[in-house]
């Protein structure tokens, strides 16, 4: 029967797939021919070969899970390949309106930045700036200078390092310290990253050897001591800070282990993923550690990104003591991976926020989102709810309670109640629906549920919330 099924399904697929018209086809038929005299040849094609192809991916994908519209299969209009091409005048790295709920979303950029960091990445942008001029000698300066100070004043560490990822601060940290050596790590701490990168890979390509103590789920002192030997150059202590290990467990403290690496005389690598700086009292995320509370329980070198928590720019950023850290800006390897001017200006403006003395950090926006009361998020929705009744009175949309998302592998068990509107997409299906969201002049990012669209109001700023209403209205005019 399954083999009956799957032949029947493969038959459907390439009887689909071949409604699909060849470019050649498409390129001589009359009414594509009168766009030779608007459009290069060239240019027609190229549009041409990349509608059908996303035809195609898109026919693929939906195969199995929707009624399919023939007629949108066979036909490719002026009017399609018009739009292409305009498109292709556009950038592709475009503004999109995130109504996900998750705060940290990676795949769309993850913290927006504060109206400071713009400023200063535009000025940075526009202008001549002394990036690496020290304006006090006349004579070349250090690009870290700009923000070593900052790092040392919120941190409590000794010296301060930016690069242009974590995992490139992890690598950099790992290929200068212990290239060619063993760095002991637990078994329970090889966690993988977005994109599929993974500490065991990271470890490979700075040339460290790796060496797995205990299990998954328990990991004792004793099972460090015994892995120690002649060839053990670091240990490095991971925070798992995109999933969490429940019930049966054990971890050895970093301030045991900072004990054990100063009586062995070896440095201590804490990579802490996403970096946070604000108490729990602030965020709300309890047993989310900070970067100051590790530095003060004895950890050398502390490696976190910029672009989560802390609600900057995408940065790798390393903070220690000045002896490891000397060494690492001295590798040829730290020049491949150092940051430019306007991630440094974004990544000043931001650090500033947190300096003792300025503290304003409620002011970043993916702080503000992570605090927001439900109390705001209902006033928020009721103006949603009228504002859409208003603009489209035709879409069937209510308040619901929900949860949101930090996001960008931080915090995993930590679900924050938020209020959302949700929209009944009918006659459209919700991932018909969903799908013209991502089509908008400005893209809506939404997610579906009991199949329905929910707007989450925790991520949709007073920007977002009064343009969603008339691209909504656009969108159901269009479609009916």
């Amino acid at each position: 029967m399954t083999e009956m099924t799957s032949a029947a399904t493969k038959k459907r697929r390439n009887k689909l797939l071949r409604m699909i018209p060849a470019v050649d086809e498409v390129l001589n038929s009359p009414e594509i021919s009168k766009l030779q005299g608007t459009y290069p040849r060239e240019t027609l094609r190229y549009a041409v070969q990349q509608i059908i192809q996303a035809k195609r991916s898109h026919l693929l994908q939906v195969m199995d899970s929707e009624e399919i519209n023939t007629s949108e299969i066979k036909i490719i209009d002026p009017a399609q390949i018009d739009a292409f091409i305009a498109r292709r005048k556009e950038c592709s790295l475009k503004r999109v309106i995130n109504a996900t709920g998750i705060i940290i979303h990676t795949n769309i950029g993850r913290a927006p930045l504060s109206e400071n960091a713009v400023n200063a990445v535009m000025n940075a942008a526009k202008y001549y700036t002394n990036l690496e001029f020290d304006l006090l000698t006349g004579k070349r300066g250090d690009r870290y200078s700009h923000v070593t100070g900052l790092l040392q004043e919120i941190t409590g560490a000794e010296s301060g390092l930016v690069v242009n990822n974590n995992a490139a601060a992890v690598l950099l940290c790992l290929a200068t310290l212990a290239k060619g050596y063993e760095v002991i790590v637990s078994r329970g701490e090889l966690i993988e990253i977005g994109g599929s990168f993974r500490i065991p890979e990271i470890l490979e390509q700075s040339g460290a050897r790796l060496i797995e103590i205990g299990s998954t789920n328990r990991t004792h002192l004793k099972d460090y001591e015994n892995a120690l030997n002649s060839q053990t150059r670091l240990i490095l202590k991971v925070h798992t800070s995109n999933y969490r290990v429940v019930g049966f467990t054990s971890e050895v403290t970093l301030s045991e282990l900072s004990r054990l690496a100063a009586k062995h005389e070896l440095p201590l690598l804490y990579d802490m993923g996403s970096g946070n700086f604000l108490p729990s009292r602030i965020s709300g995320l309890k047993d989310e550690p900070t970067v100051q509370e590790e530095v003060a329980n004895g950890a050398d070198i502390l490696t976190f990104s910029g672009d989560k928590l802390l609600g900057g720019p995408q940065a790798g950023i390393i903070v220690g003591k000045r002896r490891y850290l000397d060494r690492l800006k001295k590798n040829p390897l730290n020049r491949a991976i150092r940051i430019d001017k306007m991630t440094l200006a974004a990544l000043e403006a931001t650090l500033k926020t947190y300096a003792p003395g300025q503290e304003n950090s409620v002011f970043l926006p993916a702080v503000q989102m992570l605090i927001k009361s439900p109390d705001e998020l209902k006033q928020q929705a009721d103006i949603l709810i009228r504002n859409l009744n208003e603009h489209c009175p035709a879409v069937n949309a209510e308040i619901v309670k929900d949860v949101s998302q930090v996001g960008g592998g931080a915090y995993p068990l930590y679900n924050i109640p938020t209020y959302a509107v949700s929209v009944d997409p009918f006659p459209l299906s919700a991932s018909q629906f969903e799908r013209k969201l991502r089509f908008l002049e400005i893209p809506v990012i939404a997610r579906i549920k009991n199949d329905r669209i929910l707007f989450d109001l925790r991520t949709l700023n007073d920007e977002d919330l009064s343009l969603l209403p008339n691209l909504l209205a656009d969108l159901v005019k269009n479609d009916r």
